[in-house]
């Protein structure tokens, strides 16, 4: 396959790409077609890596409004909710609604996905629905999952048991959510054992981290105190953290330091947090989002998920990343000409590296052949005129085919 004049992540000089035998083999200014080869022309169009969700709940996708809606907004309240909604999961209607999930984001240029799983069921029905997914899916999406114990590990019932029995079954990351456990006391021991059972088991980590907006949760300074001294560094993610945008600036000052000595990898998820924050507050009401333009300006890695697909804790979601960068540059006034053309890499470079799988992910000679056709020259442009997926490229073969729209304008000047 040859993929003739395309925008290579913004570039104002264009390149022809070739893939052979599913890899990047020659990217150059100007590459001949050979006999019988498949050619793309791309003129004008922008070629980045494919999209990455680097933090969706599939477990709990396609549930909105059953048993019901979450009229309130809070995040306990969804809690509430999904906790009486998963007493009935069974194997075939979690995977039944993931799939429908994953086929909406695949059609969307998305490749690389990390769902947390609630693993606070005695059970494991979830997990062992979502693992059977992840190997059905294995060739054409990457899914990583998430041990999460969405109601506590000290808080549940055996919660530690489930947690050891989730990392031994299969689950790739180790979760937490310190900021329900039931004291500030088990929210530090739920994070030392985590963190002690994810190094035992080989595991990455992404915890659910001080998801509130209360500024005495601190959670965060633990979890990037055991990452730098565990050594796990960059094998740690911090999601959520929106009770940072509450913090006052002092208290930031001195924990961006240790972040940055730390370096863990931060996760927002733009729409769901700004759904759900500031939900107790009257006015001036909170944004509901962490810092992300100090930790991006700082050199801290910071991501962006989509969280939620029609669940309790989020009515809608389309599976489409471009709707969380532009709710996140928007929250978090990242709206100059550069913040915006870059805005691209919340959800691709960042999230891979988030996820730990920069090793195979990349459009460089020699690595998978990977990427996405978008219908515009940057992603400036792209963004602001929703521009359609023309090709996702997974491995060197054509996993969606899109037909640029057509508008018909009649209207007369």
């Amino acid at each position: 396959m040859l993929i003739k004049n395309v925008h290579i992540q913004n570039d104002d000089q264009t390149k022809d790409v070739r893939i052979e035998n599913g890899q990047f083999v020659n990217i150059s200014p100007s590459i001949e077609a050979t006999n019988g080869e498949k050619v793309i022309d791309a003129t004008d169009k922008l070629m980045l890596p494919p999209f990455v969700d680097p933090h969706v709940h599939l477990d709990a996708t396609q549930t909105a409004g059953d048993p019901e809606w979450n009229q309130s907004g809070t995040l306990f309240d969804g809690i509430r909710i999904w906790s009486e909604r998963k007493q009935k999961l069974t194997v075939e209607d979690v995977k039944a609604r993931a799939k429908k999930a994953i086929k909406i984001q695949v059609a969307n240029g998305i490749q690389f996905i990390r769902s947390h799983v609630d693993v606070t069921d005695p059970n494991l029905t979830a997990l062992k629905a979502l693992i059977e997914v992840r190997d059905e899916i294995k060739d054409q999406v990457e899914l990583q999952l998430v041990a999460f114990p969405q109601e506590g590990i000290l808080s549940f019932p055996h919660g530690k048991e489930l947690m050891t029995e989730a990392a031994d079954m299969g689950a790739d990351v180790i979760g937490g959510i310190p900021h329900f456990e039931f004291t500030h006391e088990y929210a530090v021991a739920s994070l030392q054992f985590l963190m002690k059972l994810a190094e035992q088991k080989g595991k990455l980590v992404d915890v659910h981290c001080d998801e509130i907006d209360d500024p005495q949760s601190r959670s965060l300074e633990t979890l990037a105190t055991l990452a730098l001294e565990s050594g796990m560094g960059d094998k740690v993610t911090a999601s959520h953290t929106t009770a940072m945008g509450s913090y006052n600036d002092a208290y930031a000052y001195k924990l961006f330091r240790l972040l940055k000595m730390s370096h863990i990898n931060f996760i927002a998820n733009p729409l769901v947090n700004t759904n759900l924050g500031g939900r107790f507050d009257t006015y001036p009401k909170r944004r509901g989002m962490t810092r992300v333009k100090e930790l991006n300006a700082d050199g801290i890695n910071v991501a962006f998920g989509e969280d939620d697909l029609k669940d309790p804790w989020y009515p809608m979601g389309n599976g489409n990343m471009l709707d969380p960068v532009e709710m996140g540059i928007h929250v978090g006034h990242l709206m100059g000409y550069d913040d915006i053309m870059n805005s691209y890499k919340f959800v691709t470079v960042n999230a891979a590296k988030a996820m730990h799988v920069t090793d195979h992910y990349g459009i460089e000679v020699g690595k998978p052949a990977d990427c996405i056709i978008m219908n515009n020259d940057n992603f400036y442009n792209a963004l602001n005129e929703r521009s359609e997926i023309l090709y996702s490229i997974h491995n060197g073969n054509v996993l969606v085919e899109t037909e640029p729209k057509k508008v018909h304008n009649h209207f007369k000047f």
